[in-house]
């Protein structure tokens, strides 16, 4: 017979770290189904509003939260990647890339992935000068000149990892102006190493093994930028789609209320992957505690038969 787990988290970002931690503190027999831990918090650079740490990156913070976890013992299934889900009657089974698992209570905290621009030039040079995470393959392009694409606050935070170790960085923001929080902005003023360019949209990205410079074009007109390296930081893509049974929002975020529950009872969700609106490592936090202590209420007042 099938094991019947009381609580299955899908993720282990913040949001799915929080609530194994609620879930191992409450003596619940649980498993946590992840590709990674730290999710999109062990990309981040500097963090300086994660309550508790003055300053931290997110590698410490990702390392912070793997060890809460094995300070519990969690089991964690690792690299895994959910699939699909279906309830059946009053359980839920997960379907993943590795096996098929069953439970009463259900948290979906798989976070978002990079957007890709989309353009001519982006896949012929995926590992090869393009890239999506500047924490990861930042080191790599020390000493030359690179392009940040996007004007939010993943493209600033790459651009501050960035001007340490290259000669030139340009900031291609399609918007009027950098979108990022002040604080980030004003950082990147001090350095004489950064160009914005503001209203520009880049068309291609040439070169021959390796990426040689990129197209932009700015009040029509279309200039070439001599780059070793492109960082693409344009937004998130939800991890929803193996949960087609919930409802999602035309983001494709999954649809929680107050009390991150979804349409389907006994599935909570959390953090990124959700309609919260705030993007920001400390709120999913909360969210995957919020959604632990929900699914806890749940499990308690349901009769499973």
């Amino acid at each position: 017979m099938q094991k019947i787990y009381d609580f299955i988290i899908v993720g282990a970002g913040p949001a799915g770290i929080t609530a194994a931690v609620y879930a191992a503190r409450n003596g619940l027999d649980f498993l946590v189904i992840t590709l990674d831990i730290g999710g999109q918090a062990a990309l981040s650079g500097d963090i300086e509003n994660y309550t508790g740490y003055q300053f931290i990156s997110g590698p410490e913070l990702a390392l912070k939260f793997q060890q809460h976890m094995d300070a519990f013992d969690i089991k964690v299934n690792m690299p895994e990647k959910a699939k699909d889900i279906s309830r059946q009657k009053d359980l839920i089974k997960v379907i993943t890339d590795k096996g098929e698992y069953i439970c009463r209570s259900l948290v979906i905290a798989t976070g978002k992935r990079p957007r890709p621009l989309g353009i001519e030039g982006e896949r012929e040079f995926k590992n090869r000068g393009v890239t999506y995470c500047a924490i990861c393959d930042g080191p790599l392009f020390k000493g030359k000149n690179v392009a940040i694409i996007g004007g939010g606050n993943s493209a600033l935070d790459a651009a501050l990892e960035m001007v340490k170790i290259s000669p030139y960085v340009y900031i291609i923001n399609i918007a009027e102006t950098l979108t990022g929080d002040r604080v980030m902005v004003e950082k990147l003023r001090g350095f004489q190493n950064v160009e914005v360019w503001n209203k520009a949209k880049v068309k291609n990205i040439y070169g021959t093994n390796f990426v040689g410079g990129i197209e932009v074009e700015k009040e029509g007109r279309v200039s070439k930028l001599k780059v070793q390296g492109v960082f693409v930081e344009i937004g998130l893509i939800p991890n929803s789609e193996f949960a087609s049974l919930l409802s999602r929002n035309q983001n494709n975020e999954i649809i929680v209320d107050c009390h991150n529950k979804t349409n389907v009872e006994g599935v909570f969700a959390a953090g990124d992957v959700t309609n919260v609106p705030q993007k920001q490592i400390i709120v999913a936090c909360g969210e995957g505690a919020k959604a632990a202590l929900s699914s806890f209420r749940y499990l308690s007042t349901h009769n499973f038969s």
